[in-house]
């Protein structure tokens, strides 16, 4: 925000009466689309100009839309899209810098409910955040007028605080519509599946909000059932969208094929193609209907733990390819491992472990040593509150018990897939 040095006598006393008029402290009680219309009330009342109006930029950054308006409201309600760099609010937003004109034509403007008003002149100003401009605030006038420097300066003022409250109306939008999307897809109780009990958990991270990290588990026609974890990089509306798209696509192609390594290579491709800028880790697992061993591809992520009937729980080591999206050829390779009655099979995103004072070799050995046995909603709980604790997740967190129901003693993991202690060289290279 630009630093407003005082002028000297009863003009620099007006600046200062309409500067906090725009800027008192009465504006943060009121919600984002009442700070808008707010703002704009008072900024066309203070400037003597008959029409005021926000655009934002989209999300794709290409176009200005048209948010709030005072005097132009028909342009909110017929959602003008202004592309960045042409006609008035455009060019404001390309240079930016603010822009005046004292003629409003086709060509100085592309917008044509400008012209049917009958505007004669205008100033615009751009809204910035950090590291980038967000968004337009321009004004209007119907009688020929000349903008100063001091008209400028306001709306420079005005600007400011109308950027802070569209960052904060596009993260609540951003955080209201991920949230919403993740709800929707990762329900809080999986489906029901005769002898396997499941739970799971998903928890926004406390400083990202909402990301890509899912869970899923569904019955296969075969009588096989299909389970997953992954976690898309990136938090935000943007990567619930994208995770989304591949859970969707996931489930299409374990319909076809009940390998786990050719599912994730044909989801791979998919990325490749349609999704060239995201990148995710996945575990995608087929447990066989006898639900006694389960076949195991992993793609960057983490490696699951399994919890014996008698306690004790120890990280399996199925080979680990290459995350999703990162080379078009990567092979994926699948392991059978054990999964005997009584056992339990814990699958988890790396927020559930990871955090800045502690590595991730010994997160999991916190996760291991928080295990229990049998019900999976009770081992869901303990494990979440005792790692995450007080103050929340940094990263958001998924994790997803399958509790083999039966009595019967562990059995020895397979010689080709065994069980095994921690080793941090075999996470190092998993992550």
């Amino acid at each position: 925000m630009r630093i407003w040095r005082r002028p000297s006598g009863a003009q620099g006393g007006e600046k200062l009466r309409r500067l906090q008029a725009v800027t008192d402290a009465g504006l943060s009680g009121l919600q984002i689309d009442e700070v808008f219309a707010e703002l704009l009330d008072r900024t066309r009342e203070l400037l003597a100009v008959d029409t005021a109006t926000i655009l934002l930029v989209d999300e794709a950054g290409k176009d200005l839309v048209a948010t709030a308006a005072c005097g132009l409201e028909e342009e909110v309600r017929a959602g003008v899209r202004i592309p960045i760099g042409e006609g008035f609010a455009g060019r404001v937003a390309a240079q930016a810098r603010p822009v005046t004109i004292d003629h409003v034509d086709h060509d100085t403007v592309i917008n044509q409910i400008l012209i049917d008003k009958q505007l004669k002149a205008m100033a615009g100003v751009p809204m910035f955040a950090p590291d980038r401009v967000v968004g337009v605030l321009h004004v209007g006038s119907l009688t020929p007028r000349e903008f100063t420097e001091e008209d400028l300066e306001l709306l420079r003022v005005v600007a400011d605080r109308a950027s802070l409250a569209a960052q904060s109306r596009l993260s609540q939008l951003d955080r209201s519509a991920a949230l919403a999307l993740q709800r929707s897809l990762l329900p809080t109780r999986p489906p029901a599946v005769d002898g396997l009990d499941v739970a799971a958990r998903y928890i926004p991270g406390a400083r990202v909000g909402v990301g890509g990290d899912w869970y899923d588990l569904f019955p296969l026609p075969s009588g096989h059932v299909g389970v997953v974890i992954g976690d898309v990089v990136g938090n935000g509306l943007r990567a619930a969208v994208v995770m989304g798209r591949f859970r969707s696509a996931l489930r299409a192609y374990a319909l076809e094929t009940n390998d786990p390594a050719d599912v994730l290579t044909r989801l791979d491709r998919k990325i490749q193609v349609f999704e060239p800028e995201a990148m995710a880790t996945a575990l995608y697992a087929v447990i066989d209907p006898s639900h006694n061993t389960m076949t195991v591809s992993v793609a960057g992520h983490l490696p699951p733990v399994l919890i014996e009937a008698a306690g004790s729980a120890c990280t399996l080591d199925p080979p680990v390819d290459l995350p999703l999206g990162v080379h078009p050829d990567a092979s994926r390779r699948a392991t059978t491992l054990q999964l005997p009655p009584g056992s339990t099979l814990l699958l988890y995103t790396d927020g559930l472990i990871e955090r800045r004072d502690r590595s991730l070799p010994d997160g999991i050995r916190a996760l291991l040593n928080n295990t229990i046995p049998g019900d999976a909603e009770a081992l869901c709980s303990r494990i979440t509150a005792r790692l995450i604790l007080d103050e929340g997740p940094t990263d958001d967190v998924a994790v997803l018990a399958i509790h083999h129901i039966g009595t019967a003693g562990c059995q020895q993991q397979s010689a080709a897939s065994p069980a095994t202690a921690l080793d941090p060289e075999q996470l190092r290279q998993a992550v």
